[in-house]
């Protein structure tokens, strides 16, 4: 099974996702850049509200794909299989999640601009992804999400390694992952069309979002 693009995964997504539909207290958030994309439709399809929670990986030196840990809102996961297998030492480690805090910043003022960040406190939160691999970047985000204090953290893909959704399953309150193929390889594998999302997509679909939100008018 492969999906014909992420629009269609997040709508598939939403299917799964039908019990919360609905929901006065239910928020929305998208992993950019490509899991903002498959949110969107899952926000719309819910009638939820959609925002961004910012997460940057960290790649290991010279293999930057392969991730040996994440960082979001302060919080920082690593990847220890990577970590030892490749015998990446400390200082390096730090080297990367300095250069990705920074970009992890200038993403946050991009994306949201004047908005302020969503209230998270109390509320069923639905944290979305184009696909989860290692997990590593899903597993930072509900870490950082979990110090904020929500009432539920449902961690959501259309396609994502069983060994990764296992793992999550011990984090988050609710794990949904709609198509866990063995052996994995890589996200993109599961789409036909698996583009790399521009910031300025990502931030007209979030403003999109908004003015859906505020009876504003449908996006073109």
């Amino acid at each position: 099974m492969r999906y014909r693009d992420r629009t269609e995964a997040g709508r598939r997504l939403a299917e799964k996702l039908a019990p919360y539909r609905g929901r006065p207290d239910l928020l929305v958030l998208g992993l950019p850049r490509g899991g903002v994309v498959v949110a969107y439709e899952v926000a719309r399809a819910l009638g939820a509200p959609l925002d961004v929670f910012v997460v940057r990986k960290l790649g290991a030196p010279g293999q930057e794909e392969l991730a040996m840990g994440a960082i979001a809102g302060g919080v920082r996961v690593l990847n220890p299989s990577v970590v030892e297998l490749w015998g990446i030492p400390d200082e390096v480690i730090e080297e990367v999640a300095r250069q990705e805090q920074r970009e992890l910043e200038r993403r946050e003022r991009l994306y949201r601009g004047s908005r302020p960040p969503p209230q998270i406190a109390g509320r069923t939160v639905i944290v979305v992804d184009d696909g989860i691999a290692t997990g590593s970047t899903m597993r930072a985000a509900v870490a950082a999400l979990r110090a904020l204090q929500p009432a539920r953290i449902v961690v959501a893909a259309p396609a994502a390694a069983p060994q990764a959704c296992e793992l999550l399953e011990s984090e988050a309150d609710e794990v949904v992952c709609e198509f866990t193929p063995e052996p994995f390889y890589s996200v993109g594998l599961w789409y036909f069309d698996f583009p790399q999302n521009t910031d300025e997509e990502i931030r007209e679909l979030l403003e999109a979002a908004a003015g859906e939100r505020s009876g504003g008018p449908e996006p073109s």
